[in-house]
């Protein structure tokens, strides 16, 4: 049953589960985009993660043929296109080369079920850089992933993916991110 012809409550999976689209927001990112892609893998089956939106930005490298070959619907204009195509009323932010643990299809379901405020992942175990490296590098807004609703992402008119995630009041979900490394692409 799609979201659409159902109402905004009924967009839920068969396991009664609520249903999110993906959106990351590209640039010349392909193996970062096939490693977020694969940690997706277990949402799909699970029946929570309904679709993944690709805004590509212009990509020269093998981008668009990683999202074509596993079925992402790609979008090649501004951010507000993307997330209009995005048929779930959540949406799951994710930077290519982002992976998330184990644990967090249960977590982003519960919390998008209850919840209507915009929320990101905790930092994985492990993950935190260098001492000298934090001190020197400044993180993205989206490095730690962004669960936020399609209405707000829409009355937000971000130009990408990391101002729709900066200067937000957030939750912080338990299921834990392993961040992007550095952009090469951008």
């Amino acid at each position: 049953m799609e979201c659409e012809t159902a109402g905004t409550a009924a967009c839920f999976a068969l396991s009664g589960r609520p249903m999110l689209s993906v959106l990351i927001d590209t640039l010349n990112d392909e193996e970062g985009l096939a490693r977020t892609l694969a940690c997706l893998v277990g949402g799909a089956v699970e029946g929570v993660v309904r679709e993944v939106v690709i805004r590509d930005n212009g990509s020269s490298d093998g981008t668009l043929a990683v999202a074509e070959h596993a079925g992402c619907h790609v979008v090649t204009s501004e951010l507000t296109a993307a997330v209009a195509a995005a048929k779930s009323d959540w949406l799951l932010v994710l930077e290519p080369g982002a992976r998330l643990e184990g644990g967090w299809i249960d977590e982003v379901a519960a919390y998008v079920a209850d919840s209507t405020m915009p929320a990101r992942f905790s930092r994985a175990s492990g993950s935190r850089a260098p001492f000298l490296s934090r001190l020197i590098a400044r993180p993205t807004a989206l490095a730690q992933g962004l669960l936020i609703t399609k209405r707000r992402a829409m009355a937000s008119k971000a130009a990408d993916a990391e101002a729709l995630a900066r200067g937000l009041a957030m939750a912080t979900l338990r299921a834990g991110i392993w961040p992007a490394p550095a952009h090469q692409g951008h």
